[in-house]
């Protein structure tokens, strides 16, 4: 592995966007720490202290900290993969606005609109924080003050989408996805830090350390399995004869991916349950209804069971709404193919979405242990931020992305006859790209 890395950066192409990457996170990273102007910091650290494993912590994970530091990064880039499935939903449900973007120049104009549609969505965000939540925060109440820091926050975002396309553009590619897992990176030393201090103090043993770290191993050997793993349905394509040339009569496959719906069946369902947590933030916690105490407490079982039931519903429904069954038929019967043993149309179309449905309850199924893992080992006193890590969102865009830049690196040196990172000749399988693979 070594000597291939070594190889990718005798690449002067590769080796110039690996750099150009570098840099761009680097700027990245120093703006997560730039704070954002009249904001009182202990009025801040006030308004976070006994959150954790909460809303505002899952927030302020995923943004690498800004968000609780209030930067200028505050927002993160959410309101872009917002706008993005906003869009895909949209593309979706409205068969005029799938015409545009199918058009020759639809890809420009979705990126556009997604970009419009990001902003926007960054002005209300930032227009409900400074008014909302943070607004005990502001030091001077004036307008100039309140529009100053919303200002800064969606120019923040802004900043951001704009810097991700360049790592996609220039960098090694996913500049977006690479954003958000730097983001993710960036806490683990302050949580490598806090496990070290509990050792050295007697907190926890090295047994105990070991015992975490098989299971995180382990952890992550599933979520990559699940990741790549694939049915694949064999194809037979009708043979030809056109002179002495024969056309067709090849067998080939469909692969039909365990897990096709990335980690948006989590997205999806962790906006539903903050719901109630969004809730209890403006009621005071101590005469909330017995309905919001039990969903506040996201170690609860109740709390638990609904978010794995949901996520299971919704790695069905995103499942079906972005895999067509009936589109595959008719393509198969155009381009002359059929599956064994069924015939082309109509029976096609039910044996792929019986297949599909039969492959997506094992995926849906891990999806719900993998997002409700952080509960099992915060309870067996895992460290806050490794039992985030180990589960859920988090873990999920780590592995996707990681896959994804070996893939992009493996393709650059294939194309320059390298060996790849693999030495057996395997090739790393990415996903089905872009934000709707998270």
């Amino acid at each position: 592995m070594f000597e291939t890395l070594r190889n990718a950066w005798k690449i002067p192409d590769l080796r110039k966007r690996i750099t150009f990457t570098f840099l761009m996170l680097v700027v990245y990273r120093l703006g997560a720490v730039i704070p954002v102007p009249g904001i009182d910091r202990a009025v801040v650290e006030n308004m976070f202290a006994g959150t954790a494993g909460g809303l505002l912590d899952f927030f302020n994970m995923m943004s690498g900290g800004a968000f609780k530091d209030f930067t200028i990064f505050a927002l993160n880039i959410y309101p872009y993969i917002t706008s993005s499935i906003i869009l895909q939903l949209l593309t979706i449900a409205i068969p005029k606005l799938e015409e545009i973007f199918k058009a020759e120049d639809g890809k420009k104009k979705m990126a556009q609109w997604t970009r419009y549609i990001t902003v926007i969505l960054a002005l209300i965000q930032a227009t409900a924080y400074s008014i909302g939540f943070f607004n005990s925060a502001i030091i001077e109440k004036s307008f100039l003050s309140i529009a100053t820091v919303i200002i800064v926050l969606t120019a923040g975002t802004a900043f951001l989408m704009w810097l991700g396309e360049l790592i996609t553009e220039k960098g090694i590619g996913n500049g977006i996805s690479v954003l958000i897992m730097i983001g993710i990176i960036s806490q683990y030393p302050s949580d490598f830090g806090t496990v070290f201090y509990q050792f050295q103090t007697g907190a926890v043993n090295l047994l105990e350390i070991l015992v975490f770290l098989v299971f995180a191993f382990f952890i992550i050997v599933g979520v990559i399995a699940i990741q790549q793993g694939e049915r694949k349905v064999p194809v037979q394509y009708a043979k030809r004869v056109v002179g002495n040339k024969q056309y067709g009569g090849v067998r080939q496959y469909i692969p039909l991916k365990i897990n096709a719906a990335g980690v948006m069946p989590i997205i999806f369902a962790q906006a539903i349950m903050f719901i109630p947590l969004t809730l209890a933030g403006f009621a005071n916690s101590e005469t909330a209804s017995g309905f919001l105490r039990a969903f506040m407490n996201n170690d609860g079982f109740w709390y638990n069971l609904v978010f794995a039931l949901l996520i299971i519903a919704f790695t069905y429904f995103y499942t079906a709404v972005t895999i067509n069954p009936t589109q595959m038929a008719e393509d198969l019967k155009r381009n002359n193919g059929f599956i064994p043993g069924c015939k082309p149309g109509k029976q096609t179309a039910e044996f792929l979405d019986e297949v599909m449905s039969r492959i997506t309850l094992p995926g849906s199924i891990f999806l719900a242990i993998v997002a409700i893992l952080p509960a099992f080992a915060s309870l067996l006193g895992v460290n806050r931020g490794f039992a985030q890590f180990f589960g859920g969102t988090s873990l999920l865009i780590l592995v996707g992305v990681v896959l994804d830049t070996l893939q992009q690196i493996e393709s650059h040196l294939l194309m320059r006859h390298y060996d790849g990172l693999l030495k057996s000749g395997g090739r790393i399988k990415g996903r089905s790209g872009g934000i709707s693979a998270y």
